[in-house]
């Protein structure tokens, strides 16, 4: 029997963690699975979709940038995730052969504060991406009062917050802050190769939240900016363990095993 296996695609792709996360619940639950890094510039999606559209091995793919807004045009969208969130970080074969795309993101995001009462609150969220389409979706749902958009097009912005149906207002990134609950990067600035995210915190309440999806490095200079201002920091591996829990159940059909955070934490920082 062909052992199953999963892809995470984007470009580039060197930086990802979703292997290291995959292949430890795979070894944990003794399944024979195997899960890729492929790199795929944006010329080259609809040709890897193709490639593997006819594996009947290939089981999906997790999708980062700057695929997750293109891939929906390539496959089938019962749940109207281009209606809702606007974007697609997962594709996975349903029970008929038919490729799903799906959105896990959201749910991987907003797991780690799902107990902060942000109802009624103001948010700050850098980006205009699908991760921030996918932050947007979870902070409505949520019942946030109020969202200043950080974006460098402030018509794309105004949009997604009217797609969201989101009280609030776009600014610069260089924008000085306002006093926010909570405050989202949604972006890639912080990343390892990438340029810094140039942002002055003091602004914040004291008792405000930092969230990076950043996970390359964990500590990005906002979060380490965060924490020597006593901010509660919330850091890009809550996220991405979130989001491939769902994913990874969608591709093998069995839920990761529980109780082994901490394991999976070293292994994703060795």
């Amino acid at each position: 029997m062909t052992r199953p296996y999963a892809d995470v695609i984007g470009h580039p792709i060197n930086h990802s963690k979703s292997p290291v996360l995959h292949r430890f619940w795979l070894a944990k639950l003794g399944l024979m699975g195997g899960y890729h890094a492929v790199d795929v510039a944006p010329d080259g999606l609809v040709p890897y979709l193709a490639s593997r559209r006819d594996d009947a091995s290939w089981r999906g793919c997790n999708i980062t940038l700057p695929h997750k807004i293109a891939i929906m045009d390539l496959v089938e969208d019962p749940g109207n995730v281009r209606g809702s969130i606007g974007a697609m970080n997962t594709v996975f074969r349903d029970e008929t052969g038919e490729l799903i795309g799906t959105n896990t993101d959201a749910a991987g995001f907003f797991a780690p504060i799902a107990d902060v009462p942000l109802e009624g609150g103001h948010a700050i969220v850098i980006g205009t991406g699908g991760a921030a389409h996918a932050v947007l979706f979870a902070l409505a749902r949520a019942g946030v009062g109020r969202v200043t958009l950080l974006a460098r097009n402030p018509l794309k912005g105004a949009a997604i917050l009217a797609r969201f149906g989101i009280k609030g207002e776009v600014k610069a990134l260089s924008a000085t802050l306002s006093p926010a609950a909570l405050l989202v990067n949604a972006t890639q600035l912080g990343m390892a190769g990438q340029p810094p995210l140039e942002i002055d915190l003091s602004p914040l309440a004291p008792n405000s939240i930092v969230y990076d999806i950043v996970y390359a490095p964990l500590e990005t200079p906002l979060l380490a900016q965060a924490a020597a201002r006593g901010f509660e920091c919330v850091d890009g591996l809550e996220m991405l363990i979130g989001q491939a829990a769902v994913a990874f159940e969608l591709f093998y059909g069995v839920a990761p095993p529980q109780g082994d955070d901490d394991a999976l934490r070293r292994a994703l920082l060795a």
